[in-house]
């Protein structure tokens, strides 16, 4: 029996999606106190899904290789589970879970960044058994998002990923943690409500254009979008409602306000699956639906799109540049990052879209690791003023090359995930001027912020780490123990990704080549 045959037969995105679900349940089981076995039972769970995650990437891989990967929009999704085994409303909503090459790499980011986020939680105390369970409940909820293929459950477990993030930061955040919490609730309902309006108009336009046979089923509506969804009005303002109600998650201006204040009073593990994967949700969305279903939509927003985007690039680094706060940094340069996300799927070619995912697991992965070395300097110096602190590097070396390998891969140093991402984004957005011309002025444009974001990086580096060390920091301790897993583990796999970042490609490739072929 092949990989392949093990991972269907034993459905393993079911597994995705149960295991965190079932942690979190058996530990709102276990009797109050018993804190070790919190933090043991998610370490466990979450290993489980980060080894699933990562056979499914080899046997997609392997896939790949094989040439078993079709090039239809049809033919990408892998390891079907119950296509027809729960369906509702006369077969109207089906709990259909089966994931491409961008699903498989998102899986594989979010199976990193929760294994590593719960050792960087490893020393709550406060309610940490409802903490735990949270966590484990919105990281079902993500990865229910990147494996199902019906709208009805992308929208349910979409809401299962954002809802805990208010409980999250309102129970266990910092600083202004209620104002924070309820903002962000806010901002993503109201992106929720214009992504439910878009998921309804589909399905109203299927049921019309096929008599009565209206679905959720993504597939379904890809096979039947030529017809049901030719007006160009329809897919104009339904494409429009996408890319507001997912922009809200991804950070776009002006509606990026509730990230920096959710990200400064979050928790450590909460801040990092916040920046590095529930704001991801927002342009997987649009690459898994609304560029399939509305490409006219693309063409007729699309420098609207670029134009933000590249707005977001230039704005998101020059309001990092302006802060005292570590934590509103590392916020703020994650509206920097995702602007290249939007950019590299509005200019569509392959290259750019390739970019744009990239982008995606490379920031997620960065941004883990900035937001655990944030909670560790924070935990240890008690303070994540800027400047207060300096020449740490001489009490915590650790801690100082992990920070500078996040650092140089925001910066796009070659060698590091953050280069390839970025030279991607920005060489597949200057090839979309043969089609569009003037896209290379707003690339160019966007190229400033690369600059703006070596500048404060840098800075950042050299008035944090190097200089004079304060007395009152003498005898601060460097990273220790189970500390040293999240930074090891996502300083790693920059690296990793940066120098072979061909696995990765190739993922995503097979994913985006079938894309191509429907908005083209």
């Amino acid at each position: 029996m092949s990989l392949h045959d093990l991972l269907t037969q034993y459905a393993a995105l079911a597994w995705l999606v149960l295991v965190p679900f079932s942690a979190a349940l058996v530990i709102m089981l276990i009797p109050r106190g018993w804190h070790l076995t919190y933090r043991l039972v998610a370490a466990v769970s979450t290993g489980f899904t980060l080894i699933l995650a990562a056979l499914l990437a080899w046997d997609y891989l392997a896939l790949i290789q094989a040439e078993k990967i079709p090039g239809t929009f049809q033919g990408i999704w892998h390891y079907a589970f119950a296509p027809q085994a729960m369906s509702f409303m006369g077969g109207k909503i089906t709990f259909h879970l089966a994931t491409d090459g961008a699903g498989v790499a998102m899986c594989l980011l979010t199976a990193l960044t929760i294994f590593t986020g719960v050792f960087a939680s490893w020393t709550l105390q406060e309610r940490a058994k409802e903490y735990y369970a949270l966590l484990l409940l919105l990281v079902a909820g993500v990865f229910g998002v990147f494996v199902t293929v019906d709208l009805f459950f992308f929208f349910l477990f979409y809401e299962i990923a954002v809802l805990p993030m208010y409980l999250l930061i309102g129970i266990w955040g910092t600083g202004q943690k209620e104002y924070s919490a309820m903002k962000l609730t806010l901002m993503l309902l109201m992106g929720s409500a214009l992504i439910i309006v878009g998921f309804l108009a589909l399905f109203v336009a299927a049921d019309k254009a096929t008599m009565g046979g209206g679905t959720f089923n993504l597939l379904q509506l890809a096979a039947v979008a030529k017809e049901a969804f030719a007006d160009a009005q329809f897919q104009r303002w339904v494409f429009l409602a996408f890319y507001l109600g997912f922009g809200v998650l991804a950070g776009i201006f002006p509606l990026h306000t509730w990230s920096p204040d959710g990200h400064a009073s979050a928790p450590t593990a909460t801040s990092m699956l916040h920046a590095g994967v529930l704001m991801k949700l927002g342009g997987f969305g649009l690459l898994r639906v609304a560029l399939p279903l509305l490409p006219e939509g693309l063409a007729d927003w699309r420098w609207l799109i670029v134009i933000v985007a590249a707005w977001n690039i230039v704005y998101g680094a020059f309001s990092a540049m302006g802060q005292k706060d570590l934590k509103y940094v590392v916020a703020y340069s994650s509206v920097s990052h995702l602007g290249m996300v939007m950019m590299g799927l509005a200019a569509g070619t392959l290259t750019s879209i390739n970019g744009a995912v990239f982008q995606m697991f490379a920031h997620g992965v960065m941004t883990a690791l900035f937001f655990a070395l944030v909670g560790l300097v924070y935990g240890k110096a008690h303070t994540r003023d800027i400047d207060a602190m300096g020449g740490l590097a001489r009490v915590a070396p650790g801690l100082a090359v992990a920070f500078m390998i996040g650092g140089l891969s925001s910066v796009g140093l070659p060698g590091t995930g953050g280069f390839v991402a970025e030279f991607l984004v920005f060489m597949g957005t200057f090839q979309a001027n043969v089609s569009h011309p003037g896209m290379w002025i707003v690339a160019a444009f966007a190229c400033l912020g690369i600059v703006i974001t070596s500048i404060y990086v840098l800075r950042l580096l050299k008035r944090v780490f190097f200089g004079a060390l304060p007395p009152k920091y003498a005898h601060m301790e460097d990273a220790k123990t189970t500390e040293w897993v999240a930074l090891a583990m996502n300083a790693a796999v920059i690296l990793a990704v940066g120098i072979w970042p061909k696995p990765i490609i190739e993922l995503i490739t097979s994913a985006v080549m079938p894309l191509l072929t429907i908005m083209q």
